[in-house]
């Protein structure tokens, strides 16, 4: 298993979903008994029936917005976290006002899988430049790093100078961080004429990636792989050597969602990410993560079997204000579902002499008579706002996970 971090990496697929969901079954037992928030959220649920993909999607979708209510409601972690306070590590905050507990553990949030598969050996010195206060990150990595036997430099962010200063004397082989916090280090280092070419690998992450600055980085002597975690979640997919997407963390069961729902989109389709775990201290059922991604055709070339997801492609909250008035996917969606006669639909919103414009086209097949007029009713119950319409055929809209384009601009 030299090429791969663990045995899991290359299971069958139908072995795989077996496995996944006899874990699930008992991470909803054991979310029912001991969460206070699934307590509620699942009380409808028995554990026992949810053993496939189908029973899954029927479980309710936790959302970062629910998450912050409750814990409004019940701090400080609403109910959701399984741990007695006292047996807290660290408490951190994401985007969005939410906390989250950290018990602790060698690689709790699974970034080791990540780190392997960059090349990362028992042995290795660690340059992390991820954020080590306020959010997990500088942990995520640093706490890896040390299980996998590595010893890990605990940079954090800024102080560029230092950093070069630090890595040309430590003699680093990995680097952790943002791919442009990098290439800044490297253009210092340039500029300071000082030695840093110990640096071959990089587990890099926070930020797109492009593939012009993956080039650039590579031919300064800088392999870099991505990662895609959350605070919330540790590791979700990362990049191998291959380089063909992102295969996905072996600990987590992801779906993807049409915007704004719990409803999977097709295959191929764009949608939100969902994730469940299997932390007993911190159970998270179908948390919609925020982020637009869409999965992969096949398995990766290096080997790994399980799906890939194509990165992340952008942020599914798309709520817009219109005319003093918020408008939410999920209304969209609400729309949608009233009228079978609607295949996909996307919310446009313009600006015309300085006045809001709303939109809704719709990818349909026949349509009756009148049905313009009874589907611009729904839109104003549902909206609270008088919406255009527009038929398109089916497969017009762009397959990019809008529901809502807010196309205004303003001089």
């Amino acid at each position: 298993m030299a090429n791969y971090f663990d045995a899991l990496e290359t299971r069958s697929p139908d072995q795989r979903e077996i496995e996944q969901f006899e874990l699930l079954v008992a991470q909803l037992q054991h979310a029912r008994e001991h969460s206070v928030a699934y307590s509620a959220l699942l009380s409808e649920v028995e554990p026992a029936t949810v053993t496939d993909r189908a029973a899954l999607a029927r479980l309710p979708v936790t959302r970062k917005s629910d998450m912050a209510a409750r814990q409004a409601e019940t701090p400080p972690f609403g109910g959701f976290a399984t741990l007695n306070e006292g047996d807290l590590q660290h408490v951190f905050a994401s985007p969005g006002g939410i906390f989250e507990p950290d018990a602790g553990g060698a690689d709790d949030w699974n970034m080791g899988r990540a780190l392997h598969a960059v090349g990362v050996r028992p042995g290795d010195l660690v340059h992390n430049t991820f954020s080590y206060h306020f959010t997990p990150a500088g942990l995520m990595l640093d706490r890896a790093a040390r299980a996998f036997g590595c010893a890990v430099f605990p940079a954090g962010v800024g102080q560029t100078e230092l950093q070069v200063q630090a890595m040309a004397h430590l003699r680093p082989r990995v680097y952790c961080g943002t791919p442009s916090f990098l290439k800044i280090i490297l253009d210092k280092a340039r500029e300071m004429e000082a030695d840093v070419s110990s640096l071959e690998l990089g587990t890099v992450g926070g930020e797109a990636l492009s593939g012009s600055l993956r080039g650039e980085l590579a031919d300064r002597g800088v392999s870099v792989l991505q990662v895609y975690a959350t605070a919330d979640v540790g590791l979700i997919a990362y990049e191998s050597s291959a380089q063909e997407g992102m295969i996905i963390e072996e600990s987590i069961i992801v779906e993807i969602v049409r915007p704004g729902t719990g409803d999977l989109v097709a295959e191929g389709e764009v949608g939100e990410v969902l994730v469940t775990t299997f932390d007993p201290h911190y159970p998270l059922i179908r948390f919609a993560t925020g982020d637009l991604s869409t999965f992969m055709t096949g398995q990766s070339p290096c080997g790994r079997t399980n799906r890939r997801v194509l990165g992340w492609m952008g942020r599914a909250d798309q709520t817009a204000k219109v005319r003093g008035m918020f408008v939410h996917p999920s209304q969209v969606a609400d729309v949608v579902a009233r009228h079978s006669e609607i295949l996909r639909a996307r919310l446009v919103i313009d600006n015309q002499n300085n006045a809001d414009t709303m939109v809704l086209r719709c990818e349909v097949g026949a349509v009756g008579e009148g049905f313009a007029d009874t589907l611009s009713r729904t839109i104003r119950e549902i909206c609270k706002l008088r919406g255009e319409i527009e038929w398109l055929p089916e497969g017009a809209l762009p397959n990019d996970g809008k529901v809502i384009d807010d196309q205004r601009t303003y001089d």
